[in-house]
């Protein structure tokens, strides 16, 4: 079975929303999670921190180059992601559609290199 990355992307370090809305959210995204699990889909998933909170290793020259904050500038941020494994790209896909509705934004897929064991 494949793993594949989601990740959720919003602009800028959070989405504003009220208190209704982040209701909304929170159990969209927890009953996506029990689905993930109940179909033995989900590896892991987690939210991130705001990117303000990251360092950068910066590997290019011999003497490692540290810096904070996110490694770009840019409009727009990644704020969780999940690992999950499917049988192939279409289940993948289905699962991102559904994150996507879960989390009322962007979400991208993308497959690992190597399959796990």
């Amino acid at each position: 079975m494949a793993q594949y990355l989601l990740s959720v992307w919003h602009d800028g370090d959070y989405p504003t929303v009220g208190p209704d809305v982040t209701e909304t959210l929170i159990a969209q995204v927890g009953a996506f999670n029990q689905r993930l699990a109940a179909e033995g889909a989900f590896v892991f998933g987690a939210g991130l921190q705001p990117h303000d909170t990251a360092t950068v290793f910066d590997g290019t020259t011999p003497d490692v180059k540290v810096s904070d904050g996110a490694f770009t500038d840019s409009k727009k941020q990644m704020g969780g992601f999940w690992i999950i494994q499917a049988d192939d790209i279409n289940r993948a896909t289905t699962w991102a559609r559904e994150a996507a509705q879960a989390c009322m934004g962007a979400v991208e897929l993308r497959p690992f290199q190597v399959d796990a064991p």
